[in-house]
């Protein structure tokens, strides 16, 4: 397996879920420095990055971009595939269909985790779940052109109230029907939704597209209470072998955390 950092680029919001918030050059030489094999960027919308000036960075710092992730189009973009307004879920799907462009360029799958929306008080699961998928298709369908692949990332309901857990991004990949969406597990989410994190890992066995590592507190791994060297030995055992991704909060402060991070799962991944 593969280690990443969650990062954005200095014009995301400080809310953002990321370590470091920054030029992007100025980021990966130091997440280079730290050992990392690449980075997830966090982007509002395409046009955010100069793909030519970030394709020149990777290069240089032998980095790759295993996952673009959408959370800012939802948080700061206030689009979402769920919306009762068909203009704004139009919008929506727009903006995630320009990520999967960008991913197309550099290899990377796109996450699709808080943008997936949410089920509005007056109204059904059922009626979400028709818009959800609906909006999914149609970018799973351009995404599927360009082989990049897509996930959907349960959160816990203390952020959204629609696909909280594995068991119901599962459900989800059935209904989609695309074999280009996989799921995309947070153990920071998975200890507050799913019984056992290690069960649920197992159940999404093949299906498991990438994952997030987070402590309980979203700190860095090692410094909360879940068992990193368990869930690293039950990915090995489902066989997989990509990215294990840091997506946690900058405490103490951004260097720390990502120092601490790397240190903490190269030795629960690789022993």
């Amino acid at each position: 397996m593969k280690i990443g950092l969650a990062i954005a680029p200095e014009t995301a919001s400080p809310l953002a879920f990321v370590v470091f918030r920054d030029r992007l050059e100025t980021i990966m030489e130091k997440v280079s420095q730290l050992g990392y094999h690449g980075v997830e960027l966090a982007l509002r919308d395409s046009d955010e990055i100069d793909v030519n000036q970030v394709r020149q960075a990777l290069i240089k710092y032998s980095l790759e971009i295993p996952v673009i992730s959408s959370g800012r189009v939802f948080a700061e973009g206030k689009v979402w595939f769920t919306h009762p307004d068909k203009l704004v879920r139009r919008r929506a799907v727009e903006t995630v269909k320009g990520l999967v462009q960008l991913a197309g360029e550099f290899g990377s799958k796109v996450n699709v985790g808080r943008v997936r929306g949410f089920i509005g008080e007056d109204e059904t699961h059922e009626i979400a779940e028709e818009r959800f998928l609906e909006c999914m298709r149609n970018c799973a369908d351009l995404a599927g052109e360009l082989s990049v692949e897509m996930l959907i990332e349960p959160v816990n309901r203390y952020e959204i109230n629609y696909i909280n857990n594995v068991s119901d991004a599962l459900a989800a990949l059935d209904k989609l029907a695309r074999p280009n969406v996989a799921v995309m597990p947070d153990v920071f989410h998975m200890n507050i939704e799913d019984r056992s994190i290690t069960a649920s890992l197992k159940q999404a066995g093949a299906r498991v597209g990438y994952v997030h590592f987070a402590d309980s507190n979203r700190h860095a791994p090692g410094q909360g209470h879940l068992n990193f060297t368990e869930i690293a030995t039950v990915l090995k055992e489902i066989g997989y072998n990509w990215y294990v991704t840091a997506e946690i909060l900058p405490y103490p402060d951004p260097d720390t955390a990502a120092k601490n991070a790397i240190g903490f799962i190269r030795h629960c991944v690789y022993g």
